[in-house]
């Protein structure tokens, strides 16, 4: 950050977004995962702890997974690949699966197995949640329609929508799955509490080597 601020220079990280407004709380950051391959992290350059902070679910918080999903392009970039809509996830994990205190939204393909079950489960889907059983584990599931998320939070949406999870966010992961719908393009949003979403994940992208995702 204070090289972005003095030099304008991302470095380490790859990109450095703040808004307009000079608001350094509303801003975030993109970098690669130290882990290597096609997986990058969104970080917000305001010091937010994860999926239970509070502030996220604030009238108005800045919607880091649409800026995440814009993100997306770097893993065609590290794979040599097109990557379709429907191969790339986003993940939050929970408190008891993460590495550090500070929200990261994993960028990276879904698991070949991941995409063949929201293959399976998307006729199914509507605005309203249902369970669907991915990568083994039950998770609530729901689509949302559009090319962009635009003011579409995930976040808001599952404290809106599940009242368990507006009252404890701190049990809850959450995936965000490009898909092509037979209706149009749009997402499908899976929240669970028994495995974190970025299990659902894989950084060597064999799902956009397969060309099976739309």
């Amino acid at each position: 950050m204070v090289d972005w601020i003095s030099r304008r220079d991302p470095a380490p990280c790859l990109q450095v977004v703040i808004p307009d407004s000079g608001r350094q709380d509303t801003g975030y950051a993109v970098l690669a995962d130290r882990k290597g391959g096609a997986h990058f992290l969104l970080i917000p350059t305001r010091s937010i702890p994860g999926i239970e902070s509070q502030v996220l679910y604030e009238p108005g918080a800045p919607n880091y997974f649409s800026f995440a999903w814009e993100a997306r392009g770097r893993l065609t970039d590290v794979s040599g690949r097109s990557v379709a809509r429907g191969a790339v996830g986003l993940a939050v994990n929970p408190p008891n699966a993460r590495s550090q205190d500070q929200l990261h939204i994993h960028i990276e393909c879904l698991s070949i197995e991941v995409v063949r079950a929201i293959d399976q489960a998307s006729a199914r889907l509507g605005a309203a949640w249902m369970t669907v059983r991915i990568g083994g584990a039950p998770f609530d599931a729901r689509r949302i329609m559009g090319e962009e998320l635009g003011d579409r939070n995930p976040f808001q949406i599952l404290a809106r929508d599940i009242p368990d999870a507006r009252l404890g966010p701190a049990n809850y992961t959450l995936l965000l799955a490009g898909k092509q719908f037979r209706d149009g393009p749009g997402f499908v949003l899976l929240a669970g509490t028994e495995r974190a979403a970025e299990l659902l994940l894989d950084s060597t992208c064999a799902a956009a080597a397969a060309g099976g995702a739309a």
